[in-house]
């Protein structure tokens, strides 16, 4: 068509609707386990101090999720003690924690998958990069 004014409509035909082509079935999730650093300063900001330590484990629970797409998400109690440690505002700014998507063994579960989130004590956190864990480890 040509360019027409603003005030003057063009009619059109009925738009058909194409069908496309369906997307290959999803890929099934294996067991896998990763370890990551959280920036926990970045997603408590600006939260009252009397709610930063337990939006800071749903955070990590967020992460989980979509780190590793389970919807099943369970904190080990050394990550929470150490979230907790400090008292309920004062968080430690960052944290290194391993995520391991394991099979549920349990038949009548809801989800056949569940990641476990695991602290890792480190040192420094200058120069950690997002690493694959073997699980012979």
């Amino acid at each position: 068509f040509a360019f027409a004014p603003a005030h003057i409509r063009i009619k059109e035909g009925p738009r058909k609707m194409v069908k496309q082509e369906k997307k290959a079935a999803k890929k099934t999730v294996e067991p896998a386990t990763r370890d990551y650093t959280i920036h926990l300063h970045k997603k408590v900001f600006g939260i009252q101090f009397k709610k930063r330590a337990p939006r800071a484990i749903r955070e990590i629970k967020k992460f989980a999720q979509k780190a590793m797409q389970t919807e099943d998400v369970r904190i080990d109690t050394k990550l929470n003690k150490f979230i907790w440690h400090n008292g309920i505002r004062n968080l430690p700014r960052r944290v290194r924690v391993r995520l391991a998507r394991k099979r549920n063994d349990d038949e009548d579960a809801a989800h056949s998958m569940y990641t476990l989130v695991q602290h890792v004590p480190v040192e420094s956190f200058k120069n950690l990069k997002t690493e694959n864990v073997h699980e012979d480890e």
